[in-house]
């Protein structure tokens, strides 16, 4: 049996997020005449009306076993376009009827309110570059140097890479001499090619700015700077090992004033270049809600955000009824009907999955809504799927990319998917809440005297919870926790 457009279509929308599903709305409104907006979309939408004459293309439900893979099935999605590319590629579809004289077009207003693209950072150095007077080997070098400055403002091709690159090769010593040139450029630290130049750059401009006054750009005096400026100089590695003692015993400066210094650090951007320009913000729309009522009930109910609610043409139904409608006009308006229906009923499954999908989530990790990460359990996707009554690959497409709001904040889905361990009073506990509680037992310790990985080791286990020194390195470095010796506070 082949997979038929309708199921690879409930497949490809179950899958979609949010953001993604709105888009394809969107695209289906604007090439199939037969859909409209319906204006409140409710939770209980009767199904779609069909048409009372359809083709029968002998399609059946798609049954998946438990003692197969069924990788054969899912590979099918492959081929599929061949057999069905008169239902699924219609290069004949119009475009939507235009709207009557005098109405106006909400997307030609929103394009039109819609910002101009901010400028980038190439067109920004670019711009002072053409104030800068240098020779014109000197400018070529420059503007050689400025296209190859990365969205973060470092320089990561050599300069004998770009002496040999264009056609018309530019001397390396033109490249030389531009480089200092383009790092004078705002915002400072940009044209560096590794973070300890970027750094230093950036307190040059300040010596060179504090100089004319009595302190540096940022309240410092120029001792400080100077200081500062040596410790990213001369002591990268011992500033990466915190070894604060030993630089302050090199510099001949006190342990505090070397903390100051270094603290001072902070103020520095490590990617100057992301202060000039857009950066896109990644939007997070959830799926679901999820509250507890007064009586502990679990409330879910599903977000669909600015997802417009569809509805058949009513128009183009009469159409494909119509005796007196020509042949190849019905067959056009019975294929975008059929896929109007098809998008229909597939968005209609994706919302109540999703939902049966959240609802058995949560009634297995009610705790985390009362206790936090810390009471995750453990919960295979084999078990939701059971009890749903559904593939454990449904599960898997019905959470991918999707999100809950919780009264604890929004969450990925599959967050509450994992295996875990069992406690010495044998409750099962997720790696997630391992990585809770272990986080939690770094924030308690003395920062002067910080826990090794096997002193934190014996703490889960004073708490039941037996892990080995490894798996507290792994989790450390997951949750972005440096070693000891670098939480070290003196």
């Amino acid at each position: 049996m082949k997979l038929s457009p309708r199921i690879i279509q409930a497949m490809e929308i179950l899958q979609l997020p949010m953001l993604a599903l709105q888009e394809r709305i969107e695209e289906e409104l604007s090439s199939n005449p037969c859909l409209e907006m319906r204006e409140a979309p409710t939770e209980d939408d009767p199904p779609a009306e069909e048409a009372t004459e359809t083709v029968d293309r002998g399609e059946k439900d798609l049954i998946v076993k438990d003692e197969r893979s069924h990788k054969d099935d899912f590979e099918r999605l492959t081929d599929y376009g061949d057999e069905y590319a008169e239902d699924l590629d219609w290069t004949d579809r119009p475009s939507r009827p235009a709207r009557a004289t005098g109405e106006r077009d909400s997307k030609l207003d929103a394009l039109a309110n819609t910002p101009a693209p901010e400028q980038s950072l190439m067109e920004y150095l670019m711009q002072q570059w053409a104030f800068v007077e240098v020779p014109d080997e000197i400018r070529a070098a420059g503007e050689a140097i400025i296209f190859h400055i990365n969205e973060d403002g470092y320089l990561r091709a050599a300069l004998e890479e770009l002496a040999g690159e264009d056609e018309s090769p530019i001397p390396l010593d033109s490249l030389q001499a531009a480089l200092p040139q383009v790092q004078k450029l705002d915002p400072p630290g940009v044209g560096a090619r590794d973070l300890r130049e970027c750094l230093l750059i950036q307190l040059d401009a300040e010596i060179g700015a504090g100089e004319a006054t009595a302190e540096g750009e940022n309240g410092l005096s120029l001792p400080d700077l100077a200081l500062a400026r040596q410790l990213v100089s001369d002591f990268p590695r011992e500033i990466e090992l915190n070894h604060i003692p030993q630089i302050a015993k090199r510099t001949g400066r006190s342990v505090e004033e070397v903390k100051a210094a270094l603290a001072s650090l902070a103020r520095l951007d490590p990617r100057p270049g992301r202060l000039i320009g857009h950066r896109s913000v990644p939007y997070i729309v959830p799926d679901a809600s999820i509250e507890l009522d007064d009586d502990g009930e679990l409330l879910v109910s599903m977000i669909d955000g600015d997802a417009p609610a569809l509805k058949i043409s009513r128009t183009y139904l009469k159409m494909a009824r119509s005796r007196q409608t020509e042949t190849s006009v019905k067959e056009f308006v019975r294929r975008n009907l059929r896929s109007a229906q098809w998008l229909i009923g597939a968005i209609q499954q994706r919302r109540q999955t999703v939902r049966r999908v959240v609802e058995e989530v949560f009634d297995a990790q009610r705790d985390f809504l009362e206790r936090g990460p810390g009471a995750l359990r453990p919960l295979p996707m084999t078990e939701v799927a059971s009890k749903v009554g559904v593939h454990v690959a449904t599960v898997s497409r019905a959470v991918a990319g999707k999100y809950v709001q919780t009264p604890r904040g929004i969450f990925p889905l599959r967050m509450f998917f994992s295996g875990g361990t069992t406690t010495a009073s044998g409750e099962d506990v997720a790696w997630d809440a391992v990585k809770a509680k272990l986080k939690e037992i770094i924030d308690r310790e003395d920062k002067s005297r910080p826990l090794s990985d096997d002193q934190i080791a014996q703490a889960l286990a004073s708490e039941g919870i037996k892990i080995a020194r490894r798996t507290v390195a792994k989790y450390r470095n997951l949750l972005n926790i440096p070693p000891a010796r670098q939480r070290k506070q003196y």
